[in-house]
Formats: C-alpha cells, structure tokens, sequence
C-alpha cells in the first residue's frame, strides 16, 4: 500500500489518467436566458443545447452555448434556497465547473481523491435514450470544480436531459477552442495549488513568471502555467505579489469573495476579423495607449499584420523562438471586477504575452483606479 507521500512524489510528469480536453465550462450565473443573450449577441455562440423543468429537471435552468470547439454551459437556480443561488450571491456570476472529458470516470475520481483532491461528487450513470454517460466531480481552488466526463458510447449532441436548440439569432465571430483558463488564488497560495495540479493529476509546469516578470509601477503578481502531457489542458495559476498598490489579483478575489476563475482565453481563426465583429457587437476591450505600438515597431519581427491594423483594434504582439501570438483582453463581463476573456491567435507562438505584461497590466491598472480599487 502506498502512503499518500508516495502518491504524491510518483510519476510526476505525465498524465495518471487519460485526458481528452476540455469538455465544457459550466458558469453559475443569475438569470441564464439574459446571459445566453448576450454571449449570442455580444460573443457570436449559438445556443445548441436546453435542460430545465421542461426536460425534467426541476431546480435549475441550463444554456449550452457553443461556438467552434468551445461550449459554456449557462446555469441558473430556479429556487433561492439552491446552491446555484448561494453560489451567485458570494460570488457573482462566475465559473463552477471545468469539465475534462475523460477515458474513465470512475478512474480519474479513484486516483485524484487517492491522492488528497476532495470528492464533490463520485461516480455516477446518467441516462437517456441516446445511452449512458459517467460523470464524477472533485474540488479545485475555491468554489471551482472539475467534473470528469466518461462519454463512452453515448450518442446524443450533449448530455443526458439537453434538448437540442436551433439558433439563427447569432452570428459567429471566429472563436475556435479554449486556449487555457486563468485561476486567482490568494497570497501565497499559487504553489500550493500548483503542487495540487502536480500531485493529483500529474500535469507539469509549463512555464513560470514571477513579479519581476509581471510588474507596474504599482502592483505585481506571479504565476505558473501547468499542462497536461498533450498541453491540450493548460491552467495558468495567479497569486499576488507585493507592491505600491492592490493588485488585480488582490481586486479579484476581494470582489469574487475567495479563488476563482479570473479568465478564459480563446483562440481565434483571423483575431482581426474577430475583435472587429466583438466591438461592433458593443464588447468592450481594455484601452492600449499607442506608444505601445512605437515600441512594438523597434522591437518586433516580420509578422503578417500591419501595426496600423494592429493599433487600430488594441491587439498586442508577443514573440518566442516558434512564433509569435496575438493577444487582447476584455473588460469584465459582469458589473463586479472578476470575470473577462482573452482573445489569442497562435501563429507558431507558445507564449502567454510575457512581453505585452506590462501593457496589459497598466491597463487594467487604469481601470481599477476608475473604479477606486487600485
């Protein structure tokens, strides 16, 4: 029998349990059929999917939304003594669940609580006349859960009590598939979950920034990326750091009451033709001053866009030795400062923007000290 430090030290660097990606996020939010309005309108997602009383579940209402490869699922509690409710009221609307589509369920739960994740939930068949699926839930950081989900043989678009949806209310805007997702921890909080990610699923550290990396003139932070063994999984970990002022770490989870998710980024077919249709949709992006782009003209290489196209739509550029990446963030989502999205394009770029850190962060900076919280 191994002691729990053995299965904490053993077989670090790969995959304990077969990964197939991501197979959606599910967001708890207050009133979901407003929300699946705007990601429609605002984001270009379809609504494919419906469960609620009319499917036969009576407690809450669910949206699956999709575009590309991605699929949120929107969930609102139909009672206010639910924990959908609960959950809303600390936190806001924000991100419960990131499900990871699995070989076996009941596998991945055994060894990830063998190996000191807490169970939410253990293993369990739901059924439909399209088959069966296994799902099963552990804890992460915070309130925030990662289901596994065991499709197997089931045939059906979703998940068992999902009505299919036609849309032909939204318009695409070139998202393709979740490039990674960002979490917020607490002081001194990063390698702890870091080391959780490790020890329970085996993923490896990616890459690492600490705050000399990742500094304004008034605030910093730090952070550590981990991936699966195939990187097709990868969740960049934030923790603040010290500074003159708070950070937008600090703001984040003073807002979202605790870790959560902080933000998700998206990868783009064309992010000119992207960020286009968004602000036309009335999405709104944080402001880079243009000296960015006299800079950006010194310092970069032979890239396809133009700087005047660039500059136009605030889109930043990072390089590394595969590539380069293009990247912007939007303004939160929601009325509290906590969740917003990156739009990223990969042309051969590994990185996650460590030359453009500056600029986000002053950005960011600016608008918490609109709102009073820098």
């Amino acid at each position: 029998m191994e002691t729990a430090e053995q299965l904490r030290s053993a077989d670090q660097g790969q995959d304990l349990f077969k990964i197939h990606g991501t197979h959606h996020v599910e967001l708890y939010v207050g009133n979901a059929k407003q929300a699946a309005y705007y990601y429609r309108r605002a984001l270009g997602f379809r609504i494919t999917g419906y469960l609620g009383p009319e499917t036969g579940v009576k407690d809450r209402a669910s949206y699956l939304v999709e575009q590309g490869k991605i699929r949120f699922v929107l969930t609102t509690a139909l009672h206010p003594d639910s924990p959908i409710a609960a959950h809303v009221h600390e936190h806001g609307d924000g991100v419960r669940d990131i499900a990871l589509q699995v070989e076996n369920a009941e596998e991945a739960y055994r060894i990830t609580t063998e190996r000191g994740a807490r169970g939410v939930m253990e293993p369990v068949e739901t059924s439909d006349h399209f088959g069966t699926i296994k799902t099963a839930t552990i804890a992460t950081y915070g309130d925030t859960v990662h289901s596994f989900v065991e499709r197997g043989s089931y045939s059906g678009f979703f998940l068992p009590n999902f009505e299919p949806r036609e849309d032909n209310l939204s318009t695409p805007c070139g998202l393709k598939h979740v490039d990674h997702i960002v979490g917020n921890v607490d002081w001194n909080k990063m390698e702890e979950t870091v080391n959780f990610y490790a020890n329970v699923f085996g993923f490896t550290k990616f890459v690492s920034f600490d705050d000399k990396d990742i500094s304004t003139e008034y605030s910093a932070l730090r952070s550590t990326v981990v991936a699966n063994e195939n990187k097709w999984v990868k969740f960049p970990i934030n923790e603040p750091a010290e500074g003159l002022k708070r950070s937008q770490i600090e703001e984040y989870v003073n807002f979202y009451k605790g870790a959560g998710v902080q933000h998700i980024a998206m990868e783009s077919e064309n992010i000119l033709e992207t960020i286009a249709k968004m602000r036309a949709n009335g999405v709104e992006f944080i402001n880079v001053p243009h000296s960015y782009y006299d800079e950006l003209a010194k310092r970069m290489s032979e890239i396809s866009e133009s700087i005047e196209e660039l500059k136009a739509l605030n889109i930043l550029v990072d390089f590394d030795d595969k590539g380069y990446m293009l990247q912007i963030f939007t303004k939160p989502i929601e009325d509290r400062p906590t969740l917003f999205f990156e739009i990223i394009q990969r042309r051969g770029g590994e990185s996650f923007g460590k030359g453009n850190f500056k600029a986000l962060f002053e950005a960011i900076e600016r608008d918490q000290a609109a709102r009073g919280n820098l």
